[in-house]
């Protein structure tokens, strides 16, 4: 579970990091590196949204426990 909660988490950093790109320069690396309009880059965003929704769990049980560190597991 922590391998999937580190994917997760990365994939959401990665995510962010295209926003910024996309607020910033008006680049979009995901579509960049597959393509413009193509099914894979769908995928992508779908996994990444996913894995932004997987990064309430932890986000949620480090708040029950008064953990200032979401991940950490006691």
């Amino acid at each position: 579970m922590k391998i999937l909660n580190v994917l997760t988490l990365v994939l959401v950093i990665v995510g962010g990091l295209n926003w910024g790109l996309v607020g910033l320069l008006n680049f979009d690396l995901v579509a960049a590196i597959s393509g413009t309009g193509l099914v894979l880059t769908r995928i992508i965003y779908v996994v990444v949204g996913l894995s932004a929704a997987w990064q309430i769990a932890p986000i949620v049980s480090a708040l029950a426990s008064n953990d200032t560190a979401a991940g950490h597991a006691r």
